[in-house]
């Protein structure tokens, strides 16, 4: 059997208020670090995972990394397919800058993500090709071990998007919260996800600005 976790990078700027972040590097802030080191703990309190594997953006590395700590990891590896999705023209820019630009491709964008593509950026079908890719990867490497995976709100939503069997229509329903927690077993090549985004280890947070409370 082999058992994913499966984690967000924590908080950075541009979560509250929202912009389109993708390729843009942001370091954690005090509460990012704050997050992971409770994942970590989290993490580390049940699980024994052998390898964590994160998107090349440094807010995941740094996750990553702290989740390494707790579970007396060396070192994490990183995954290129696991990066962000690519927004293009959109990246850094909020809702509203993007809806004013492009009114009718961001609406579809929010209604019918898999036929909206940013200019010069990525469709959903190839961030779903891509983060595949990683996910056979991993399995492949480990069919009867634990790892965590770390990546970002648009790659755990594709990830879930195949592991739970659903069209890519479905893209917005699967909300992946910044250092949610979700479990993954595949047993025999049957999929059985036992947590989605559990965030109660970071009720523990002493870091929460008047934004996001």
């Amino acid at each position: 059997m082999s058992k994913i976790i499966l984690t967000r990078h924590g908080h950075v700027e541009g979560i509250h208020p929202w912009r389109f972040r993708g390729r843009m590097e942001l370091p954690l802030t005090a509460l990012g670090r704050e997050q992971a080191a409770l994942t970590g703990a989290r993490i580390a309190s049940e699980w024994q995972p052998v390898a964590i594997y994160t998107s090349p953006m440094g807010r995941c590395r740094e996750t990553g990394e702290a989740i390494a700590k707790a579970s007396k990891l060396a070192s994490v590896a990183v995954l290129e397919d696991l990066n962000d999705f690519d927004y293009g023209e959109w990246q850094w820019r909020t809702n509203e800058e993007v809806r004013a630009a492009y009114p009718a491709l961001h609406a579809l964008w929010l209604s019918e993500p898999h036929l909206a593509r940013p200019p010069k950026g990525e469709a959903l079908q190839d961030l779903v090709s891509r983060t595949a890719n990683a996910l056979r990867y991993v399995l492949e490497q480990h069919a009867t071990e634990t790892v965590v995976l770390v990546g970002h709100d648009s790659v755990n939503r594709a990830l879930m998007l195949q592991l739970l069997d659903q069209p890519l229509s479905a893209y917005w329903r699967l909300i992946h919260s910044p250092c949610g927690v979700t479990e993954i077993d595949i047993v025999a090549g049957d999929i059985e996800v036992r947590r989605v985004n559990e965030t109660s280890h970071l009720s523990a947070c002493n870091i929460w600005p008047a934004a996001l409370t």
